[in-house]
């Protein structure tokens, strides 16, 4: 299967196709900001729940007016028919990819790719890519085995991407410690976003499991998501730029 995963979507040709940049802040306004100054150095916006529980919509069309993609990180997890409602709407908002919890199992993603099969979008406008949350990059193997689960993270989420990939998901998001054992595993043409992302001058903060953004597209990442040393640089612009550098010396 090869680039069929994206479901319409063009896989990225530039590095800064490559860099998410997280929109991790409480309000519109705040959020315009930042929009309007990274557009143009940055592939997509990641809007998470912080930033939609407040802003809603209205964020989206932000973010669009701009002539940017959003990538909405609501991470849903319910049962299989409350998901697929969320879908549908978030389908609705023109949502380049979404992600859904690959715990929430098989039949829940099934659900939403059903869901999504049958609505009729604006011509030409593909459905959204699902993607599957494997194991948060802010676990370590501590709090997982806290949690209740006795293997290794790498084992976790390799079961959980297969789960997800098994029910119709299009790409995974995973730490970048697990993307090339993932790659190998998974079908031809599936999406891999990692977030984690740090410089090696950067603090990790409450990132457990991070790289930098060569490191994690050598690895096989699709995208890398980036908020924080953006975000509280100085010059986000400048920072998204170096980031995009980086990304272009990747030996891929």
């Amino acid at each position: 299967m090869s680039d069929g995963r994206l479901f319409g979507h063009a896989p990225p040709k530039e590095p800064r196709e490559r860099l998410i940049f997280a929109l991790d802040v409480d309000h519109i306004d705040e959020a315009e900001r930042l929009v309007k100054a990274l557009a143009p150095h940055v592939g997509m916006f990641k809007v998470g729940p912080r930033l939609f529980t407040s802003a809603g919509s209205l964020v989206m069309d932000l973010i669009h007016g701009m002539g940017s993609s959003v990538f909405l990180d609501l991470k849903f997890h319910d049962i299989p028919v409350s998901v697929a409602g969320a879908a549908r709407e978030v389908a609705r908002l023109r949502t380049k990819m979404f992600t859904v919890h690959g715990m929430g199992g098989k039949k829940m993603i099934q659900a939403v790719l059903r869901e999504l099969g049958q609505m009729t979008l604006i011509p030409g406008l593909p459905p959204p890519i699902v993607l599957g949350v494997t194991i948060l990059t802010s676990h370590d193997q501590e709090s997982v085995e806290a949690i209740g689960f006795d293997r290794p993270i790498s084992e976790l989420a390799m079961r959980i991407a297969k789960i997800s990939v098994d029910g119709g998901a299009g790409g995974i998001v995973a730490s970048g410690h697990e993307v090339t054992a993932l790659k190998d595993a998974l079908p031809e043409g599936t999406v891999f976003v990692v977030p984690g992302i740090r410089s090696a001058a950067d603090e990790v903060q409450d990132q457990s499991r991070v790289m930098t953004a060569r490191q994690a597209v050598e690895a096989g990442a699709t995208y890398v998501v980036v908020g924080r040393p953006i975000r509280l640089a100085k010059d986000p612009a400048a920072a998204a730029d170096r980031i995009v550098e980086d990304i272009a010396q990747a030996n891929v």
